[in-house]
């Protein structure tokens, strides 16, 4: 998505932008200065304390809902490390409120004149939908394809290629008008080169489900029969879809015009064309988070800081 935001001087309302009286934003419960640049941001809340305890220090510690958030530093590198819970709609709040946090002085409500860009990077776990794809690998997210519907409600700018990718994913899947129309964001390419090294990069099909919604029945019949017979085949100029989740097109699509850098990667934890699944998810998830930490903190020392 092309940066697509709005500066005003007047202060924003109390019931759109709310915040509590302790001067912390409404749902993450978090004031500027508890959050760095570079903040990774996973499903679950107990996966929040497998990421920080690799750090060297912890200076925050704030928990919320399903929101809990620990801030320290790994060397000079100082990292976030944030749970989401499970959804785009939880994305929403996440993305927007991190944005306020940056960009929006809390007490005043005014926007600041010069945005500041964040680094927001997914840990997650996902289902690979192509054969080569082996459970317990890593998979970097170039695009999410957005079957959520939530990047609908807002004003976007998206790219050529994006733009492209979308209508060929509707031709050749012959998409209904019944359900949500797609949407495709593209994520950091700095990001992608810097964590992404040795991972199959691919775009990830991103779903408001985990049942119907991703092709699953139990005891409903999905209305699109063939949904990940489809994404399989789909084949755009090299792109192709090798993964399911529920995150990332809404965090690309958000950070993307909000002027923020977002790379999803994830760890799979089963292979929906084989019908496999991982017989130790947990260590594999560690080798993801561990891989990326390196990858943060020894690599040119840390993540460049975003203007």
């Amino acid at each position: 998505m092309i940066p697509k935001t709005r500066y005003h001087s007047n202060p924003l309302e109390p019931s759109e932008l709310i915040v509590t009286e302790q001067g912390a934003i409404y749902h993450l419960n978090l004031r500027p200065h508890e959050i760095a640049e570079t903040i990774l941001v996973v499903g679950d809340q107990n996966r929040v304390e497998r990421v920080s305890r690799h750090f060297d220090t912890i200076e925050h510690k704030i928990e919320n809902r399903e929101f809990v958030t620990h801030t320290g530093r790994i060397g000079k590198c100082e990292l976030t490390v944030m749970s989401t819970g499970i959804g785009c709609d939880n994305i929403d709040i996440v993305v927007n409120e991190l944005d306020a946090l940056a960009n929006i002085d809390l007490e005043s409500r005014l926007i600041n004149k010069d945005p500041k860009s964040l680094n927001i990077i997914r840990l997650g776990t996902s289902g690979a939908l192509q054969e080569d794809i082996p459970v317990d690998s890593f998979v970097v997210s170039t695009h999410g394809l957005g079957f959520d519907g939530l990047l609908n409600f807002y004003e976007t700018t998206p790219s050529d290629q994006e733009l492209a990718i979308q209508n060929a994913f509707v031709q050749q899947t012959g998409w209904s008008d019944d359900l949500n129309p797609i949407y495709v964001a593209k994520g950091s390419s700095k990001l992608i080169e810097q964590i992404g090294e040795g991972m199959t990069p691919g775009i990830t099909a991103t779903a408001h489900g985990f049942y119907g919604p991703q092709g699953r029945s139990l005891r409903m019949s999905p209305k699109i029969n063939e949904l990940n017979q489809k994404l399989r085949q789909f084949e755009y100029l090299g792109h192709r879809v090798t993964n399911f989740e529920m995150e990332t097109s809404a965090l690309y699509g958000l950070s993307g015009s909000l002027g923020h850098q977002a790379c999803t990667v994830c760890a799979i934890i089963a292979n929906r064309f084989k019908k496999e699944y991982s017989k130790d998810y947990k260590s594999t998830v560690d080798l993801l988070i561990q891989n990326v930490l390196e990858k943060l903190t020894n690599k040119q020392g840390s993540v460049e800081k975003n203007v």
